[in-house]
């Protein structure tokens, strides 16, 4: 199994990632980042993580971070929640890996290491993933985790997405 953590990000780091300065966003990142970070791809997720930080900075604890291979001391990819636990105990998970690291198991270990701290976090009871139609990998990876179909979504940014959710503690 692959040996991750999602390492969280402040406010100027996610500033600087909307900047696309890969240097200042390393300057002040608790550990280094790759181009792709800074590049055009992620951009759109850096702008809405560096706004709901400014607005509320204790959401930076659960927003998306850097997913850490701790064995090879490399950023591969990001994860994490779309914000803190909802009134109804939902946190929506999202998670991205750079191309050049997929399909060595950074998906799975990131899914793992989120789920693992809704279980452990008393105010979350519901997980939800939301994935395109067409996005048949991340389908067949939540599903392993119990992710049921509860219904559909339109998402501006994104289109048409499937809503998959599952209980935070399942016995």
């Amino acid at each position: 199994m692959t040996d991750v953590r999602i390492v969280h990000l402040n406010g100027p780091t996610f500033a600087a990632l909307v900047q696309g300065d890969l240097a200042a966003a390393n300057a002040v990142s608790p550990v280094p980042m790759s181009a792709h970070f800074a590049g055009p791809d992620w951009r759109g997720v850096w702008l809405m993580r560096s706004e709901q930080v400014e607005a509320d900075p204790a959401s930076a604890a659960w927003v998306t971070g850097v997913i850490w291979d701790e064995e090879r001391q490399l950023a591969v990819g990001r994860a994490g929640y779309h914000e803190p636990p909802n009134a109804d105990g939902m946190v929506e998970i999202g998670y991205a890996v750079e191309p050049t690291h997929r399909r060595q198991g950074y998906a799975r270990a990131a899914l793992e290491v989120l789920l693992r701290r809704a279980a452990e976090e008393p105010d979350v009871r519901t997980v939800r993933a939301t994935i395109a139609p067409d996005n048949d990998a991340s389908y067949r990876l939540v599903a392993q985790y119990g992710f049921v179909k509860v219904g559909e979504q339109w998402d501006d940014e994104d289109g048409l997405e499937i809503i998959y959710e599952v209980s935070a503690n399942p016995r």
